[in-house]
């Protein structure tokens, strides 16, 4: 009896092996190799494909390379951020083929094709899914999702940051950074790490605008955050074996798992005590915040409005995560060009206190700061907080004079358009924000898709909105109480890890408007 047993067992085995194999040599030795001949004889070039691991390796040893070398204070930081895209893109023209361990990837940095890609009226081309580690964290979150479940969370949420929702957050916003500057009263003539700084700002502002609690209650959320991006960090450039990563977990796989189990408890708490409030009549509906929306859509009556109890706590990391980040980095990269450029910052002042004087600004009058916004579109400009837009062919499709076969990704990176000559002039690597007084429109040459820090298309960035608010609020009270200059100690170094980030933070001196009547 057992012989035939032991026989079918090793069958079934061999069998699975055999499997596993083909899985293995079909996603990295014929598709790379059938990819290549077809693009090639079709005249798209680009570096030569390597076994398992594509161009991982050239690229990173690019990278590493690229992050010894001093860059000074230029904003020239497309060599520095993507060299391989600097690279590759001289070598072997405005688009070619690249490798990401075994899927191909074209890079695109002709406009015309950019915005036909990210505009997608053909629905040709959907998000690229996401590199392992990220979609384990964001889940089916807005950032992630596609089709019919991504229509129906946009429409959604993208109530939560239009119009009157946004303008009643910035009471709160202004509760955030009132804590922060009574902080920096003892650091008055001294040197102060601004990005650090702004984490933990735009964390309680996220906390509080979105989800009606403190940092403290969601400081578990961002510091498990913080430790996850470490891990996304180290394995960005590795490659998952088929079969083999299925069975066997690695250490940083194992501790993202923990991460994330402790994550959704810290969710699941704020939500329950949304729940409890309203059950208890400590409040009388769920509210118009970020996580009332979601709850009302939850609790939703029609079932096929009704999300699930997974999508409420991955919409809730998600803008945890992105939300934070993304202000952040906006805020940090625009206070350190005011610290290069005094001039700039002068200007910005003297607005805010022709329009608020002394006063916190109002919601109504944030519109009205032209220069403010000068200043935050080029800041976005230079240094946009999302870098890079990934696509998926989901058919053969013809992009401009190519035939594009299924399943290829499309690279797409703002920071090569945004510094295009053609487009900006001879000074586009230059801090000018004088460019957009005019609006987008003038500072393109009638091009308004050449400036896209938050994407363009469908799928824009629905926090676009919020982040820009917070960084006008979060200015124009730094600007009404102090001058800041740039530390010695900066040393430049912008980097990609995720987002863009500065590699060893920003590092200014704060200067006490003493002359002038602090703000109430």
């Amino acid at each position: 009896m057992g012989d035939p047993i032991m026989l079918l067992l090793s069958g079934c085995f061999f069998l699975c092996l055999l499997l596993a194999l083909f899985k293995f040599l079909h996603r990295f030795w014929w598709t790379p190799v059938y990819m290549q001949n077809l693009l090639g004889s079709r005249g798209i070039e680009g570096p030569s494909y390597k076994f398992i691991h594509g161009n991982n390796k050239e690229i990173l040893e690019m990278r590493n390379e690229a992050l010894t070398k001093p860059l000074g204070l230029s904003d020239d930081i497309l060599p520095r951020v993507l060299p391989h895209v600097y690279t590759w893109k001289n070598k072997y023209g405005k688009n070619y083929l690249s490798w990401r361990g075994g899927q191909p990837q074209l890079a695109i940095t002709e406009l015309e094709l950019i915005k036909e890609v990210l505009n997608n009226r053909d629905k040709a081309y959907q998000k690229a899914p996401p590199p392992f580690y990220i979609k384990k964290l964001m889940g089916n979150g807005l950032a992630t999702s596609v089709g019919e479940r991504w229509i129906r969370h946009r429409k959604l949420i993208n109530h939560a940051f239009q119009g009157e929702c946004l303008k009643k957050m910035i009471p709160e916003m202004i509760v955030s950074v009132e804590m922060m500057l009574r902080s920096w009263k003892l650091q008055q003539g001294k040197e102060i790490e601004v990005f650090e700084e702004f984490r933990l700002l735009t964390s309680d502002i996220i906390s509080r605008t979105a989800f009606g609690s403190s940092y403290l209650e969601g400081k578990n959320i961002f510091d498990m955050t913080k430790t996850y991006s470490d891990i996304i960090r180290r394995n960005v450039f590795k490659i998952r074996l088929p079969g083999i990563s299925e069975i066997w977990k690695t250490s940083d796989e194992t501790e993202a798992d923990k991460l994330l189990s402790l994550m959704r408890s810290s969710v699941m708490r704020i939500i329950k005590k949304r729940e409890e409030k309203v059950k208890l009549g400590d409040r009388d509906d769920f509210g118009n915040d970020f996580l009332g929306l979601l709850l009302q859509a939850y609790y939703d009556v029609d079932e096929n409005k009704r999300i699930l109890v997974q999508d409420l706590i991955d919409e809730c990391k998600t803008f945890y995560i992105s939300g934070q980040e993304t202000s952040n980095s906006l805020i940090s990269w625009t206070v350190l060009l005011l610290a290069i450029h005094t001039d700039w910052q002068d200007k910005a002042r003297e607005e805010v206190i022709k329009f608020f004087g002394h006063q916190n600004p109002h919601p109504n009058d944030l519109s009205k700061l032209n220069t403010i916004t000068m200043i935050i579109n080029e800041a976005l400009r230079l240094y946009p907080p999302a870098l890079v837009f990934v696509r998926k062919c989901e058919r053969e499709v013809r992009l401009g004079k190519m035939i594009l076969p299924a399943n290829l990704h499309l690279f797409i990176s703002n920071l090569v358009v945004h510094r295009d000559p053609v487009i900006w002039g001879d000074d586009a690597h230059l801090f000018k924000p004088e460019r957009f007084s005019e609006g987008v429109a003038k500072a393109t040459n009638n091009n308004v898709s050449a400036y896209f820090p938050f994407g363009i298309g469908p799928r824009t960035c629905v926090g676009f909105n919020f982040a820009t608010m917070v960084a006008k609020v979060v200015l124009t009270m730094i600007l009404q109480r102090y001058r800041f200059t740039l530390s010695p100690a900066y040393v430049h170094s912008p980097v990609l890890n995720s987002l863009l980030v500065p590699q060893h933070g920003i590092q200014v001196i704060l200067h006490s408007l003493q002359s002038e009547e602090n703000p109430s």
